[in-house]
C-alpha cells in the first residue's frame, strides 16, 4: 500500500461517513466524493469489499474493525489513532458500516477528535435498520397496519439485551433489533412474555448483498429457522406485521383483512 502523497502543510481535520448497509450503490454521492479526496481512510469491519475497493489506490487504508467476540481494536484506541492519524496525514475519513449516528459510536469519536482541537465532518449513512428490510419488500410503516416502528440494540455495552426490547415489544409498533442475532432466542423471549408469540419475524443477513439471506418465521419459531438455515452475523432482525409483506402468502393475507382482493 502506498503512502507517498505528500502530507506537508495539510490541516488536520476527519470526517466520518456513512457507507450505508453493504451495496456500493447505496452509499451516497458525497459519500463517494469525500472518500476519494482523503488523505488516508480508516474503516470499519462492516464495511463491504466493494465500497473498500473505491478508495484510491494510493490512499493508505486501514481496518479499525469490531465485531461481537473480534474487536481487533478498542474504541479508546481508535479515536486515538483517527487524532493521531489527522496530525500526521491530514484529512481522515472514518469510513462506518450504515450510518454513524445509529449504534456507531460516531459521537464519541467526535467528541474526542474536537477535544484535540481538530475539525469532524459527518456524512450521513443510509442505515441498515431501514435499507435492509426495504430490501426484501418490508416497510417498517404502512397505513393500517403499523404506525411507527423502533430501533433497538439486540446487545448493550455490558453484553445484556436492551432494556427498551420489553417496552418496545409491548407496542403496536415495527420493532427493528440490530446486533442481536446471538441473543436471538433471548430477545424472542422478551416479545413472547409479553403476548406477542404469533408476531411475524424476519432475519436478513448481509442485507442488500449478493449474498443476501432472509428467514422468516414467528416470535415463536423464529430462532429454529434461523438455526437451520444456518444465518450469520452480520443480521438484522424485524418483528412485526409488516413482514408479511415480505412474501406473497403474507401479503395475501395482509390485504385480505384490509378487504382488498388481489390475484397473487
Amino acid at each position: 500500500m502506498s503512502t507517498d502523497r505528500d502530507h506537508i502543510g495539510k490541516t488536520a481535520r476527519i470526517t466520518l461517513i456513512g457507507a450505508g448497509p453493504g451495496d456500493p450503490e447505496l452509499l451516497t454521492l458525497k459519500g463517494l466524493r469525500v472518500l476519494q479526496a482523503a488523505d488516508v481512510v480508516l474503516y470499519d469491519a462492516l464495511v463491504s469489499e466493494k465500497i473498500l475497493a473505491l478508495i484510491p489506490a494510493d490512499v493508505p487504508a486501514w481496518s479499525v474493525g469490531k465485531r461481537a467476540g473480534a474487536h481487533s481494536f478498542r474504541q479508546e484506541e481508535i479515536n486515538t489513532l483517527i487524532v493521531d492519524f489527522a496530525n500526521q496525514y491530514g484529512h481522515v475519513v472514518r469510513l462506518k458500516g450504515g450510518d454513524p449516528f445509529v449504534f456507531g459510536r460516531g459521537q464519541e469519536e467526535i467528541e474526542f477528535a474536537l477535544a484535540k482541537g481538530i475539525e469532524v465532518n459527518v456524512i450521513p449513512g443510509i442505515s441498515s435498520a431501514f435499507a435492509v428490510p426495504a430490501s426484501i419488500n418490508i416497510p417498517l410503516t404502512c397505513r393500517s397496519v403499523s404506525e411507527s416502528f423502533w430501533v433497538v440494540t439486540g446487545t448493550t455495552r455490558s453484553g445484556k439485551i436492551s432494556g427498551d426490547l420489553a417496552l418496545a415489544a409491548q407496542s403496536t409498533a415495527t420493532v427493528v433489533i440490530l446486533m442481536g442475532l446471538n441473543k436471538l432466542t433471548e430477545i424472542m423471549d422478551v416479545f413472547t412474555a409479553h403476548g406477542k408469540s404469533r408476531v411475524p419475524v424476519a432475519v436478513i443477513q448481509n442485507g442488500t448483498l449478493p449474498d443476501q439471506k432472509c428467514v422468516t418465521g414467528s416470535v415463536s419459531t423464529i430462532a429454529g429457522e434461523v438455526a437451520r438455515a444456518q444465518l450469520g452475523s452480520p443480521a438484522v432482525i424485524v418483528v412485526g406485521e409488516v413482514v408479511k409483506f415480505a412474501t406473497a402468502e403474507g401479503l395475501k393475507e395482509l390485504l385480505l383483512s384490509q378487504g382488498i382482493s388481489a390475484a397473487l
